[in-house]
Order: C-alpha cells, then sequence, then structure tokens
C-alpha cells in the first residue's frame, strides 16, 4: 500500500493540514509548517516517504514555475520603474555584498570558487513570506525598516531569474552534457542555431504574451466556463515551461518573463486566482518533499558544524543589511530591525539548492547540510526579533540616543491631543480646526511630518506613549486625547500611559476592527471608533436613496444600526473568547437587528416626517418630464394645496 498514489496523498495531505495551521499560529509561517511535516513523515521520524519521495519532488517544483509567473504578474513595469532607486540600491548592493563574502568565505575553507559562487548567491536570498508576515503582523511595515525590508525582498525575488540562469554556467562540463541531452529540440543542433532558438524562444514569449494571449483568453471569458479559463491558465504555464525546457533554458524564467509581460492584461486578476490554488498546494508538496528529504543523519553527526555555519551565516546577513542601513540613512532603531528581520536565509534557497543539484554543481551531502542551516535560520527569525524588541533595542538606542531624530519641542498647549495624524488622525483634527477647536498633533513617522508640515499643517515629531512627550504636549491642562494611530498594539500602550498618568483626561481611541475594538474595551476605554464602520453605513445609505428609498427612512435606519451594533459589541465582547456562544449571540443580534428595523420602516410614525425628504422629492420632479402623481392625505395634503396656492400667486 506505501506505493499507491492515495496512500501518499493521504500522507501528503495529512500532514500538512496538521502541522500548517499549528506553524501560523505559532508565528512560524507556513514554510516553516510545510517544512515540519515533512520532516516527520521523512526517513528519519516515521518513514512514511521512501525513494518515491524524490519523485514527488520533481512533480513538486512545477508550483515554482508557477510561484515565478504569479511574481511576474506582481511586477508591473511602471511600478518597478518608480521604485528602481530603493530597489536596485539597497536591494541591489545587498544580495552583491552578502554574495561576494559569503564566495569569500567558502573559498577560504577551500570550496572551489564555482561551488562557493552557487552557494554566495543562494545564501543571500532572505525569507519574503517569513519577514513580511512577522513585520505586518507587529505593525511595522510602514515604518522606514519596513519599507526598506520590502525593497530588498522585491530585488531577491527578481534575482532568482538571473540566478537562475547563472547556475548552469557554474556546473562542471559533464554534468551540463548530462543535463542537456538528446530529449530537447536543440541538443543536435550547432551553437549558433542553439543560440537563434533561444533568442527566438524568449522573443516568441515576449510577442505571444503582449499581442496573442490577451485575444486568446478574451475569447475563453466569452464562454463565461469558468473551468476553461482555469484550464487556459495551466495550459498557458504549462507551454512556456515545455518550451523553455525543449531549447535548454530554466522553466522559470520562460513563466517570470511571461508573468511580466502580463502584468497589465486586463485579465491579470483572473489568472492569478485561478493559478493561484495550484501554486500554494504544489508549493507546499515542494517543501514537504524538501523536509523529508533533509538528512538527520549528518546533522546529529556535526552538530557543530551546523551551529557555527548558521550563526557566520545570520552575523554576516545582520551585519551587511546594517551597514547598508547606514549607508542609506536609517535611525539605529529602525536599522537594528531591518538588520535582524532579513538575516536568514529564504525559502527561494530550496529551490535553488535543488536546482544545484540536478546540474552537478553541488553534491548531495553539501545539500543537505546547507538545507539544515536554511531551515534552522528561518525557524530562528521570529525568535530573533522578539530578542531584539525586547533586549537589544531598548539598550542600543538609548546608548546611541544622539543618532536617533529627537522628539520636538512643543511651545503650544491645547484642549485636545492628537496622537496620530494619517489619514484617520488627519480628518479628525482638520475637522476639529474647522470648528476653531485647538488642537496639538503629535506623529512618530518623520517622513509623513515633514510631508504635513510642507501643506501648512502643524505636527510635532514625537513617540506619543511617551510619559514626557505628553507632559510637553500640555496634557496635564487638556481635556482631551484622540488616540488615532495605526498600530493597535500602539493604541493600547498609550491608552495605559494615559489612564495612569492623565486618568483625567477623555479618551477617544480609534480601533481597526472589533479585535481591537475588543481589546480597548478591556482596557477600560469608553469612547472607540472603529475606522470603517461609519463609512461603511454612508455606502450603504447612499445605496438605498440610489435603489429609491426615502432618505430619512435610510437614514434613521442607519442611526438604529449604528445604536444596535454598538450594543451588541458590548455583548459580544463578554463571550468572544467562547466560540460557540459567540456565534449564537451573533446570529441572534443579526436577526434582531434586521426585524427592529423592518418594524421601525413599518411603523406609523414615518407618514408624518415626511417634511425631511424635501430634497428627494425635488430631485424626482427634477428627474421626470412630469411631476408625478402623488397621492397625499392629512397635512400633507394641506401642504400641496397651499404649495399650489403660492404658485398661482407667484405667476
Amino acid at each position: 500500500m506505501e506505493g499507491t498514489f492515495f496512500y501518499q496523498a493521504l500522507v501528503y495531505l495529512a500532514v500538512a493540514v496538521l502541522f500548517v495551521p499549528i506553524a501560523k499560529k505559532l508565528g512560524l509561517g507556513s514554510v516553516l509548517g510545510y517544512l515540519l511535516a515533512g520532516i516527520l513523515i521523512g526517513p528519519f521520524v516515521l518513514n512514511l516517504v521512501g525513494e518515491e519521495g524524490s519523485d514527488i519532488m520533481h512533480f513538486a517544483e512545477f508550483g515554482v514555475v508557477m510561484m515565478l509567473f504569479l511574481v511576474g504578474l506582481e511586477l508591473e513595469p511602471e511600478l518597478l520603474w518608480r521604485l528602481r532607486a530603493p530597489i536596485v540600491g539597497m536591494g541591489g548592493l545587498q544580495v552583491t555584498l552578502t554574495a561576494f563574502i559569503c564566495t569569500g568565505i567558502g573559498v577560504a575553507v577551500g570550496l572551489p570558487w564555482k561551488q562557493a559562487l552557487a552557494i554566495g548567491l543562494i545564501l543571500a536570498m532572505s525569507s519574503t513570506a517569513i519577514v513580511l508576515q512577522s513585520m505586518t503582523e507587529k505593525g511595522q511595515m510602514k515604518s522606514a525598516a519596513g519599507q526598506s525590508a520590502f525593497s530588498v525582498l522585491l530585488f531577491q525575488d527578481i534575482a532568482v531569474i538571473p540566478i537562475l540562469a547563472l547556475m548552469p554556467l557554474l556546473a562542471p562540463a559533464t554534468a551540463a552534457s548530462t543535463a542537456e541531452h538528446d530529449a530537447t529540440w536543440v541538443a543536435n543542433l550547432p551553437a549558433w542555431a542553439h543560440t537563434l532558438a533561444v533568442l527566438g524562444s524568449v522573443a516568441l514569449v515576449i510577442v505571444a504574451g503582449r499581442y496573442l494571449i490577451s485575444p486568446l483568453l478574451r475569447m475563453i471569458a466569452a464562454t463565461q466556463l469558468r473551468e476553461m479559463f482555469t484550464a487556459t491558465a495551466l495550459l498557458l504555464v504549462v507551454s512556456i515551461t515545455v518550451l523553455m525546457i525543449q531549447v535548454g533554458l530554466s522553466p522559470a524564467l520562460g513563466t517570470f518573463l511571461a508573468g511580466v509581460v502580463l502584468a497589465n492584461s486586463e485579465y491579470k486578476h483572473e489568472l492569478e486566482s485561478d493559478i493561484e490554488p495550484f501554486k500554494g498546494l504544489l508549493l507546499g508538496l515542494f517543501f514537504i518533499a524538501v523536509g523529508a528529504s533533509i538528512d538527520f543523519g549528518l546533522i546529529v553527526s556535526e552538530p557543530t558544524l551546523i551551529i557555527q555555519l548558521v550563526v557566520v551565516v545570520m552575523v554576516v546577513k545582520g551585519l551587511v543589511l546594517f551597514g547598508l542601513g547606514k549607508a542609506f540613512k536609517l535611525a539605529t532603531a529602525q536599522n537594528l530591525l531591518f538588520g535582524v528581520a532579513l538575516s536568514q536565509v529564504g525559502e527561494f534557497a530550496f529551490v535553488l539548492f535543488s536546482f544545484t543539484g540536478q546540474q552537478g554543481i553541488l553534491d548531495e551531502r553539501t545539500i543537505s547540510l546547507l538545507m539544515a542551516v536554511v531551515a534552522i535560520t528561518m525557524g530562528l527569525t521570529p525568535l530573533v526579533m522578539l530578542v531584539n524588541e525586547k533586549y537589544i533595542m531598548p539598550r542600543v538606542c538609548s546608548w546611541r540616543a544622539e543618532d536617533e531624530k529627537q522628539p520636538d519641542t512643543i511651545d503650544e498647549k491645547n484642549p485636545v491631543i492628537i496622537a496620530g495624524f494619517d489619514r484617520f488622525g488627519n480628518i479628525t483634527g482638520r475637522f476639529l480646526k474647522a470648528f476653531g477647536v485647538g488642537t496639538t498633533v503629535l506623529d512618530n513617522d518623520s517622513d509623513r511630518v515633514d510631508l504635513l508640515r510642507k501643506v501648512g499643517l502643524k505636527v510635532y515629531y514625537g513617540d506619543a506613549s511617551r510619559h514626557e512627550l505628553l507632559h510637553a504636549a500640555g496634557a496635564a491642562e487638556a481635556k482631551m486625547i484622540i488616540i488615532a494611530l495605526d498600530s493597535p498594539e500602539k493604541c493600547l500602550e498609550l491608552v495605559e500611559t494615559v489612564k495612569k498618568h492623565f486618568p483625567h483626561l477623555h479618551i477617544l481611541v480609534r480601533a481597526n476592527d472589533r479585535t481591537d475594538a475588543y481589546d480597548l474595551m478591556d482596557a477600560g476605554v469608553p469612547h472607540i471608533y472603529r475606522e470603517t464602520l461609519d463609512t461603511s453605513l454612508r455606502m450603504g445609505t447612499d445605496a438605498l436613496k440610489l435603489l429609491g428609498f426615502r432618505a430619512y427612512s435610510v437614514q434613521r435606519a442607519a442611526q438604529l444600526f449604528l445604536r444596535h451594533d454598538e450594543q451588541a459589541l458590548k455583548g459580544l465582547a463578554a463571550v468572544r473568547d467562547d466560540r460557540k456562544q459567540y456565534i449564537n449571540v451573533a446570529r441572534e443580534r443579526i436577526e434582531e437587528l434586521e426585524q427592529t428595523i423592518l418594524s421601525d420602516l413599518n411603523g406609523k410614525m414615518l407618514e408624518y416626517e415626511t417634511g425631511w425628504d424635501a430634497e428627494s422629492l425635488r430631485e424626482e420632479v427634477r428627474s421626470s418630464a412630469f411631476p408625478p402623481a402623488i397621492v397625499l392625505d392629512g397635512d400633507d395634503e394641506k401642504a400641496e394645496v397651499d404649495s399650489n396656492s403660492n404658485h398661482e400667486k407667484a405667476k
């Protein structure tokens, strides 16, 4: 039974479903979840996967091809051109310097320069999945470190393609000739014809992507058969893969190029949505196969060497990144975060190491050793980032305070303090200013502060969660603080500071969603404002009015909805830890709200409140050639008579 397809499918799917959610819950990321799953079913733990794992690896590598096609779809040429300075500058220098240093270390310990260069290029990669997930969860993506990390990761994703193209040139002559045997279309062609075939294939992909594929997709879309569009998307990727293999090129190169060409296509999003599930499953299968292939016998026999390699790799990458951060004028705190976040080796390393094995560049023992190093550096990343945040940054930043931008000197005191002046706080602050209410605005994003000052707004730079800065801003004399920070964690931290040192202040806090609102309610905040609630209701009221509902009825229902939702929020907060009860209470509140609104709309009181809708009635009259026949009674009929009488007098 062990060799059957369904048995293997059961094993792979079961461990993926079990381990990936656990890894995500622990903050390790899905890639490490797949690797752990592969290790569990591999020959060194449960031994559920044997020699057939290598066959599955070849099949799963198609997931890598799909991933690079989707990466290409995301890289619109205009976007790349606009971001060329940070991407090429910081990202290019990081890959070049890290690869150069690692290659030098490899040559120094006795490796041939081609092997050392291959290893150096691979170790220069960082984990896009882990870094972006970790920084997004901590609200750090909009910081200087987050934006710098994004630029470097974007360059690394692009750099995978030339690295894949370079690898065959580093392969031994015998391995290269073996890899390029009779199966390809160009195997028996002379060198000049081989070159023409390669260039022609690349040109064909570009021309087809620009002029042929869009009309084809338009024709398929006209059938309105979703499965046909999915089949066409898969056919596109498979066709390019086969073409690239047959002319001796990397299939990843061709599909990446096709993705870039189609990045501005009208069917870009449909292609992404159709290919994404296949890519996710096959890529997960690839990482499980990688985990199953890690040689733990080698690791157990040489633990000291593994530890040394892990330390050397993370220290070298961290120092290179820290130096680049200094050169690009990152503040010390941001620079530390930037260096630590990208110090691991990324998931693309597994792809590239597998490719070097196929090309005969590295032997199996070296690949197993380095794959273990990559997996360990990825697993250590969340822990290293936590240590940096809790222990290293507070000490180093206090020693190097002169390197950081100091908070502004605040020379005014106002009744209202606003902490955070992005899209949310900005609107609130301008509204208060229009009423003549004085506000003292604090924001810890130096770039945003500079921009707001240029447009004439008075904003002070500084971290509002610091007690001394709040005191300098006049918190002791102020009446209110509006907390509009975009990080839920910083909002809670500031709430605690205010309640402890300035308990007299009214606290109004921005919340991203219900979860943040629950946390703020637990902290004792009475005035919580979910940032999408009012806008969503305003859109709903406009939609109902455009559908023909009376303006007063709609506005009244919106206010009723808002009051009911706020009351329901308090009730749900008490049971949010009990999922089953939470779902039951939420269902009851939804049904209760619908019945309340319908009952209110059908009530008799609305019959006497039509004057509120005068403007909507005028709009109805303007939009028709003749005034509509309106059936009136009671006071409304009297009003219509008076209106006609006044009209006759005007004549």
